[in-house]
């Protein structure tokens, strides 16, 4: 299998997500983008690390901010960090790692 290839892309203005890996902690998704406007707000309870691979993005945070990023440009966004994409070029492609907190899991001791 071969990250920038797939069988298909996305109708105009919207994404395609695929689960790369899934399990403890993390999720490692692949992400198509195709003209994408005003995408939906995420407010999620984990980290997310993305890097655009391939093409352009707009980024908007809740704060009004706007990240412009091209191919090779990355982003951490932390919990609870509301934003959404806001414009993408025709062939956006993205990795995203969302970490999951599992810090209350490893602190617990066994019983016994």
């Amino acid at each position: 299998m071969n990250f920038f290839t797939s069988t298909s892309l996305p109708k105009a203005g919207f994404e395609e997500f695929e689960t790369l890996h899934d399990a403890n902690a993390v999720t490692i998704e692949r992400i198509a983008s195709n003209n994408l406007l005003n995408g939906q707000w995420y407010d999620q309870d984990h980290d997310e690390w993305v890097i655009l691979t391939r093409g352009n993005a707009i980024i908007e945070l809740d704060d009004g901010s706007r990240l412009s990023m091209t191919a090779g440009d990355y982003l951490l966004l932390k919990a609870h960090i509301r934003h959404r994409v806001t414009e993408t070029s025709k062939d956006a492609l993205w990795l995203a790692v969302h970490i999951k907190d599992t810090s209350n899991a490893l602190d617990q001791k066994p019983a016994g």
